[in-house]
């Protein structure tokens, strides 16, 4: 017992010691005193876990070298061979290995993993002995890391590379070689949008412009002013800046830690708050997220957290959505030039007990817009995304924001939680980031007829593609949001969320020739117009390629034909609905956009004492606990269970408009009472005294879906 005492008291020691002799800035760190509030304020970001490589020394000529021209996107038939035969009209002696002999590596791997693609790449470089690697073309937010991942192989295989990209996107793929640890990148850049230039405009601005700069690269040794500085050492504890609230706000801007707004400033002591609240250790690693592989600890959360403003109860949930950042699914989307929005929701009690809204304007609450910042700050700091740099959305980006399934009115209706359909317990706490591509514009269902209102989600569905007029990919994730009375009508015609999205997928369709029209001359990957196939052939590509069939003509269609042939927008699995928002609203939005990430939500073993000593209620009254009502499995919370000895299983109060509202609030209300079975006719009678006009209440709810 004494060994396990010392040994205690040494890790502490330990521990306290390694905060204890952190640098603290005192007044000589500002160049002159104010007489203003000064703070002292700790750095929100991580050191990189990738160690740079030393660069391989660049070529004196390319006469005689064997030198490899890769890279499929933007123009790239007509740029490539361009290339080719100006190395030949220059090097006569020189090897030119084409694209179209070499696999294509794809974006570089993060730390620890191995991707096929990229090793076959680097195999083939090695077994052909190639000297130097032009890669691109780089002209969007997803394809440049995707090229640059090409010159990343060669410059850890010590072979000079380049990359050609247009203007912007430079920088973009020195940023993505810098986090994968190449420190020097060389780039030729291209004049112009690849897409928007005749075939004679392409070969005169590769001739003139990217050829020079291509030469230049691959044959003029690296200055030491090319290298970028290291970061100096320093305990991530340490405070870096010491100034007024502007002061502040200007150096975190200049450092790229601040996306420009006003934040709470870091201090050592406001950040130690956090920390209590999760059982983490303050210098444990939470996780190392791509794009720049940061040592993201939890001290960094609470850092980033503190700045959003989020209370200090909210650490559990942040440092989940930290490592849901890590999904594939999610961060795939997010350097596209479309300007994918990233979002979360979130599930469990645990939101019920923070208030964390569900309703009316939720994604304006304060809580949720507090988390929604978080998330805006950590893809920065923690992440290492950047608007301008690595995060290419042509027109920038919306917010972030925070969602919560209304999971109270999930089991009214009779269907599952998202929680549930992905394996957790009703009472599991989790968090889902996802990424959209629009918000708003939402369809509000002026009918009470399930399979119709089926009907109408399927048109909105099928309009709300990957990009605008659906001319990306043919399949796309989607989240459908839904208020509880268009739940409640589709109840009556599909009794599970699974018997809704196979009705979806069915219905959900487009014409083939809108579908090829769409991807014909608005590609996002490149012209197709005036190219290898003419639009007819294409359009009969698109029907064997994506599943056309002759169909009944979709029931929206200003058509008197009664088949044509379409085409599938839906695939299983690929949609999540929630039920949440308004209340007593008919609306419906569908959220076309990225994959989900879905993590559990712990909690530390001293939560319940936490809470109860900030004055929210207790964890286990906001579980929600299947009974059967009227013979249906439902849910409804403990605490409201535990009224009058059990017999009331959920008490609900509604205003004369028809609204739901949580709580009795002053003046004439409906109160509405939902037993369980062993309840008696005379409790009933009893606790039914406050209860009238329950038709006229029905009837009212059914005039509000109609708008009437």
């Amino acid at each position: 017992m004494k060994k396990i005492l010392v040994f205690l008291f040494l890790f502490v020691s330990l521990v306290s010691s390694a905060q204890d002799n952190r640098f603290e800035c005192d007044d000589t760190c500002s160049p002159e005193e104010t007489g203003q509030v000064t703070y002292n304020v700790v750095s929100p970001v991580g050191f990189s876990t990738v160690e740079p490589i030393t660069m391989a020394p660049r070529l004196n000529t390319l006469d005689g070298k064997t030198i490899a021209i890769v890279g499929e996107d933007f123009m790239y038939n007509i740029t490539h061979p361009a290339l080719k035969q100006l190395i030949k009209e220059n090097y006569p002696t020189a090897k030119v290995i084409m694209y179209d002999e070499l696999p294509i590596a794809g974006p570089y791997p993060a730390p620890g993993i191995v991707r096929q693609s990229t090793e076959e790449f680097r195999q083939r470089l090695i077994d052909l002995k190639v000297d130097a690697v032009i890669a691109g073309n780089g002209g969007c937010g997803i394809c440049t890391p995707k090229e640059t991942g090409s010159c990343i192989v060669a410059e850890k295989l010590g072979i000079p590379s380049v990359i050609v990209t247009v203007p912007g996107f430079d920088e973009e793929a020195r940023y993505t070689a810098r986090n994968n640890g190449v420190p020097v990148l060389r780039v030729a850049v291209y004049p112009g949008a690849f897409a928007s230039h005749t075939e004679e405009q392409l070969v005169k601005n590769t001739r003139e412009v990217t050829w020079p700069q291509i030469v230049k690269a691959l044959t003029t040794p690296i200055s030491q002013d090319e290298y970028s500085a290291t970061q100096a050492a320093q305990g991530i504890t340490d405070d870096v800046f010491h100034g007024t609230l502007d002061e502040i706000y200007a150096y975190f801007q200049k450092m790229g830690w601040s996306d420009g707004a006003p934040f709470c400033p870091p201090t050592y002591h406001k950040v130690k708050e956090y920390l209590d609240y999760t059982d983490h250790a303050w210098d444990e690693t939470i996780a190392v997220l791509p794009a720049a592989f940061r040592q993201t600890t939890t001290w960094h959360v609470a850092v980033n957290a503190c700045m959003a403003g989020c209370k200090p109860e909210y650490m559990p949930i942040l440092i989940a959505m930290t490592k849901a950042m890590a999904g594939g699914d999610f961060r795939r989307t997010l350097q596209s030039t479309h300007a994918w929005v990233p979002y979360s929701w979130l599930n469990g009690p645990v939101a019920r007990q923070l208030g964390i809204s569900c309703g009316q304007g939720e994604i304006n609450a304060e809580a949720n817009v507090a988390i929604s910042r978080f998330m805006t700050l950590a893809l920065q700091n923690l992440a290492g995304y950047y608007v301008g740099q690595n995060r290419m959305g042509t027109f920038g980006y919306l917010q972030p924001w925070c969602l919560v399934e209304d999971e109270e009115a999930c089991h009214r209706v009779g269907w599952q939680t998202w929680n549930e359909l992905q394996g957790y317990d009703i009472n599991e706490n989790t968090i889902t980031l996802s990424s959209a591509l629009m918000w708003g514009n939402n369809m509000a269902p002026s009918t009470i007829d399930p399979e119709r209102v089926m009907q109408l989600m399927a048109w909105d569905i099928s309009e709300r593609c990957q990009f605008a007029l659906g001319s990306g990919k043919q399949f796309t994730n989607r989240v459908v949001m839904m208020t509880e009375p268009v739940a409640n009508i589709l109840k009556k015609g599909y009794t599970s969320v699974d018997a809704l999205e196979n009705a979806l997928i069915d219905n959900s369709r487009r014409s083939a020739y809108e579908r090829a029209f769409a991807n014909y001359y608005a590609n996002a990957g490149g012209r197709k117009d005036g190219e290898e196939h003419s639009f007819n052939q294409y359009q009969s590509h698109i029907v064997k390629t994506e599943g056309g069939e002759e169909t009944a003509t979709p029931v929206w269609y200003d058509t008197e034909a009664q088949s044509m042939t379409t085409i599938p927008t839906m695939q299983k699995g690929a949609t999540a609905f929630l039920i949440t928002g308004d209340a007593s609203r008919n609306k419906v939005q569908t959220l076309p956009g990225g994959g989900f990430s879905t993590v559990a939500i712990e909690l530390p073993q001293s939560w319940d004492s936490l809470m109860a000593a900030k004055g929210y209620p207790a964890l286990a009254d906001m579980y929600l606990t299947p009974c059967q009502v009227n013979g249906t499995e439902t849910s409804v919370r403990n605490n409201k269970s535990a009224n009058t000895n059990g017999v009331v299983a959920r008490r609900d109060y509604y205003l004369p408009s028809g609204m739901r509202t949580k709580s009795p609030r002053r003046g004439m209300q409906i109160q509405r009472n939902t037993y369980t079975n062993g309840a008696t006719d005379v409790q009933k009678k009893m606790l039914d005294k406050h209860f009238r006009l329950t038709h006229h209440l029905e009837n009212r709810m059914e005039a509000v879906l109609l708008g009437l």
